[in-house]
């Protein structure tokens, strides 16, 4: 009788090799953008965060810090305007800004040109419309969720779902210069699949974005929030924090694809043979049913009402660019 013994290490086929030799392409060529392209902070923005973060603010400090940078001041006061904040005076002042905005909206408004600034010249406008769009909205809905559950740092919330998805800006400028160069572009769902994103790319939005929270040195919360919204079981510093976000983020994802939100383990490929669990149970495990129900409709009454508020700001955004 004839035994055949397998090798230890199969020889794996000619197409996987060079499928893994063109992810590893592909990785390479996104930590080059990361590692070229990636600005540093502006001096500006450590000077704010110093003197935003002060008991009583010189507000003719922080204008004049601002004024520095003359397309951030127009960028801050046109965002100011738009009918994302729903102030009721037009703003014509950073002082004005940081009086109706407050310190720590201001600050992320400010952090938040520096990271539209990466990416502004090197992406197309309708591309960060989409981006933006669902940040704005991702964050109203985690501020919301964050009153609902009585969490104290409800601003955290906000600047949180702001700018949880930044992780994504460097990937869709490499695939820009994938189709630029007719290179193999990844599918066409690939955004918010993690799991995709790391057969293409060689990691996903969620370790890009921590990257980028490192070297821009946001607080560590946030960097949690970028690592972990798909993961908030993992999160080290604030996990309900991160699980706010997170369970906004889902509820987002599962409204544009029209179906229950996927599971939220941003780490196992086994996810796709496991039973789907609810996100919220996910997200936020110490709920208990009634409340999740009551979470459940507060998004969808939030959401209803906070769509039309967020498409009217991008546009008088866009007009106004």
């Amino acid at each position: 009788m004839t035994i055949s013994i397998r090798p230890a290490n199969p020889v794996p086929p000619v197409a996987s090799r060079f499928a893994d030799e063109e992810r590893e392409r592909r990785k390479a060529r996104l930590m080059g953008v990361l590692s070229k392209g990636l600005p540093t902070l502006p001096n500006y923005v450590l000077d704010l965060n110093v003197l935003l973060s002060q008991s009583a603010v010189d507000l003719k400090k922080v204008g004049n810090v601002i004024r520095t940078d003359p397309s951030l001041s127009a960028q801050v006061l046109r965002l100011c305007n738009s009918a994302l904040f729903g102030l009721r005076h037009r703003v014509v002042s950073i002082e004005q800004a940081a009086i109706l905005l407050g310190n720590e909206r201001l600050r992320t408004l400010v952090l938040s040109c520096s990271v539209m600034q990466f990416a502004g010249n090197r992406l197309p406008k309708a591309q960060l419309s989409i981006f933006w769009h669902h940040s704005f909205l991702c964050a109203l809905l985690s501020e919301r969720l964050a009153s609902h559950l009585h969490y104290p740092e409800k601003e955290q919330a906000y600047l949180g779902g702001l700018l949880h998805d930044i992780g994504q800006l460097p990937m869709w400028i490499l695939c820009l210069g994938e189709e630029l160069a007719r290179r193999a572009t990844p599918p066409a769902n690939w955004v918010d699949n993690v799991i995709l994103e790391r057969e293409y790319f060689g990691m996903d939005h969620c370790k890009v974005g921590r990257w980028m929270g490192v070297s821009w040195n946001y607080m560590p919360s946030f960097i949690d929030v970028f690592e972990f919204h798909h993961a908030p079981d993992k999160a080290q510093h604030d996990p309900y924090l991160v699980g706010l976000v997170g369970a906004a983020d889902q509820f987002l994802i599962a409204q544009a694809r029209g179906h229950e939100p996927p599971p939220t383990d941003a780490n196992a490929v086994e996810v796709l043979q496991e039973p789907v669990v609810p996100f919220l149970e996910k997200c936020l495990p110490d709920l208990v049913e009634s409340e999740r129900h009551s979470v459940m409709e507060m998004f969808q009454t939030e959401y209803i009402h906070l769509l039309p508020l967020v498409q009217l700001g991008m546009a008088a955004a866009a007009d106004s660019a």
